[in-house]
């Protein structure tokens, strides 16, 4: 019997030792599952990069999650199955039996008794052994007169003291015993919670979404389970370290279940430690791909609502959608402190070396690319724009200036030229009171839509081209204007000299009518005067006059050569007859007074002569008288040689 105990305890040391190590094998396996996820990232990304090799990449990973599927049930089954073997080796776990040490007959084989069974019987016994003490001192004080009770009360008293003692140290090897039994099914209990917590505490499902993550952190109680059990530990532990101090077979399993103990408790720990620590990365890391998401997200979607191509159709809707975009533009400078918050975020997470920073620097650097692109179109929209609202802008501008250009051409190509000299002079007056304005305001507005045109064109406006058509269209409308106000000028100017023609020739007919009126005059002084000084001096005073008068006859022939070059037809026929009767005036002019010159000439001969010849008769009548004197005589030929020379003359 003793040899089938053995045989017995050494198979449940077996298997136990078979349960640890598969145990040991669960514990390492569920921290290698960490490497099937990162080779499916790898896979993934493989096949992101390289769609090519998709087929091959998916057909591999195929076989890996079969492959540790097939692994994880297998273990499973072995595991059931060793737990279950395990527990029924422990209940069935061979006991020593209580024999009565005053029985010599032989003990059949009998189920064994648990240990509370053979406590409790020997506290019976006990109880018992005290009872027959009892009942012994009573008969030995009653019966103390008899020798014979003497003797009989002494052989009962060496019985129970001889069977006290044995079972004593029988109660002690069975407390000793469950004690021991007691610790190992305490620390196979333990092992077994541990490994039931070992299981969560390695589990490597940490959630596919921040949700989920943040349900598994409220569920997960591990961390105070293992607190709350931290003092059953240590106590199961200090039983088990007193237990093995003994020196019996069976504690060599108790250290052994103690070491194994210690070392899951360990491995735990770490495994908590660690899938807290995991948990907590995987929440940041959630939290910031949540957050990147709606990044993303919103991101897009305003990349989607700047790439809509809606341009105005005139300057009011286009200032509308400026300043739409503007607004847009100030939201997305805004959110770059929401771009730098995760950025931040990435690296921290990148700095306490977060397993997953490959994919957190892929998707921040994908963010920060989305936002700088996105920046990159607000801009380009809000050029646009600016660009389309500028054009709108000039648009206004030329068309502006080029309707007050017509409003100005349709007054410089008036054709009205005055009626006469004093109309013509108003319209000139006016006309060149139009020009300078013209003049002055156009050329301001011209410079200002030239500076506009020239900036829009430097700026590489993308309608540059049409720009400047509209520029040089302006331009030649307006260099149309100042020729055809020179042209009005000029015509202006022509009829201003047309018509002071026609009134100088007037003015030089009623002064050459004037002088003619004045040669009878002239005539009339000759005739009563007889003083031929003043006959000279009043024809030199006439022909004086008329020097005045020969300049403006010139003037007029050289007016009217320049304006028979201007105008012809009717007008230039006028010219010339009205020429020719200032010519005809100014001839019938000089005739008379080349007349009243001879004249003139005449009387003042006709009077000189007689003069002389009144001279001459006075001296003659004074040589005469003085005839008889020969001295008067000699005097006489030098005096009136001279005076019949003068005569003569």
């Amino acid at each position: 019997m003793l040899t089938a105990r053995d045989g017995a305890r050494d198979e449940a040391q077996k298997l136990h030792r078979k349960w640890m190590k598969h145990q040991a094998f669960m514990a390492e396996l569920a921290r290698n599952k960490e490497w099937l996820a990162k080779i499916e990232r790898e896979g993934e990304e493989l096949i992101h990069e390289q769609p090519e090799l998709r087929s091959v990449v998916e057909m591999k990973l195929k076989e890996i999650r079969e492959c540790w599927s097939h692994l994880e049930n297998t273990t499973k089954v072995k595991a059931r199955q060793l737990f279950e073997t395990q527990n029924h080796r422990t209940n069935d776990l061979p006991s020593n039996t209580l024999s009565s040490t005053h029985s010599t007959q032989p003990t059949l084989l009998q189920p064994r008794p648990t240990f509370s069974q053979q406590l409790q019987r020997i506290k019976s016994m006990e109880v018992q052994m005290q009872l027959y003490q009892g009942v012994g001192e009573v008969r030995a004080g009653a019966d103390h007169r008899r020798p014979e009770g003497e003797e009989q009360g002494g052989m009962t008293e060496t019985r129970i003291v001889r069977l006290i003692e044995p079972l004593k140290e029988r109660r002690r090897i069975l407390l000793a015993s469950k004690e021991m039994h007691q610790v190992t099914q305490d620390l196979e209990d333990e092992i077994v919670w541990i490994q039931d917590r070992l299981l969560l505490a390695s589990s490597t499902e940490y959630g596919t979404n921040l949700q989920s993550v943040q349900h598994l952190i409220m569920n997960h109680k591990v961390r105070m389970e293992i607190q709350a059990q931290r003092g059953r530990v240590e106590e199961v532990l200090e039983r088990a370290e007193a237990v093995a101090a003994l020196r019996t077979p069976e504690v060599e399993l108790v250290r052994e279940g103690a070491w194994h103990v210690r070392q899951l408790w360990e491995v735990l720990q770490v495994e908590m430690e660690r899938r807290i620590v995991m948990l907590d990365a995987v929440n940041h890391a959630q939290q910031y791909y949540t957050q990147a998401a709606k990044a993303e997200s919103w991101l897009s979607g305003q990349k989607l609502q700047v790439l809509n191509e809606e341009k105005g159709n005139d300057e009011a809707s286009t200032l509308r959608l400026l300043k739409e975009q503007l607004a847009l533009e100030q939201t997305v400078e805004n959110y770059a402190e929401t771009v730098s918050s995760l950025s931040q975020q990435c690296r921290r997470m990148l700095e306490l070396g977060h397993p997953d920073s490959e994919q957190i620097t892929k998707q921040q650097a994908h963010i920060d690319r989305l936002y700088v692109s996105l920046k990159d179109l607000v801009e380009q929209r809000k050029t646009k724009l600016e660009q389309q609202y500028w054009l709108y802008q000039l648009k206004r501008e030329v068309e502006a200036l080029e309707k007050w250009i017509s409003e100005r051409e349709a007054v410089a190509s008036s054709t009205e030229l005055g009626q006469d000299l004093e109309h013509v002079t108003a319209l000139q007056s006016s006309f060149t009171q139009f020009s300078t304005e013209t003049r002055a305001v156009g050329q301001k507005q011209m410079d200002s839509v030239n500076k506009m045109v020239n900036e829009m064109i430097d700026c590489s406006h993308s309608d540059a081209a049409t720009i400047a058509e509209w520029k040089d269209g302006l331009n030649e409308s307006w260099a149309d204007l100042l020729e055809l106000m020179e042209t009005r000028s000029q015509m202006l100017a022509a009829s201003y000299q047309l018509h002071k023609f026609f009134n100088d020739c007037q003015e030089v007919l009623v002064q050459i009518e004037g002088k003619m009126r004045q040669l009878p005059e002239v005539r009339s002084c000759q005739v009563s005067s007889a003083n031929p000084g003043t006959l000279q001096r009043l024809l030199h005073s006439f022909e004086h006059s008329l020097q005045l008068l020969v300049s403006q006859v010139r003037q007029l022939q050289e007016n009217a050569a320049q304006l028979r070059a201007i105008y012809a037809g009717e007008k230039a026929d006028a010219i010339f007859s009205r020429e020719q009767e200032v010519m005809q005036a100014w001839k019938e002019l000089l005739v008379a007074c080349e007349g009243s010159r001879v004249q003139v000439t005449t009387v003042t001969d006709k009077i000189q002569f007689f003069a002389v010849v009144r001279e001459l008769s006075m001296w003659m009548d004074g040589i005469m008288g003085q005839i008889g004197s020969t001295d008067d005589l000699l005097l006489w030929t030098p005096a009136g040689a001279d005076l019949t020379r003068r005569w003569i003359t």
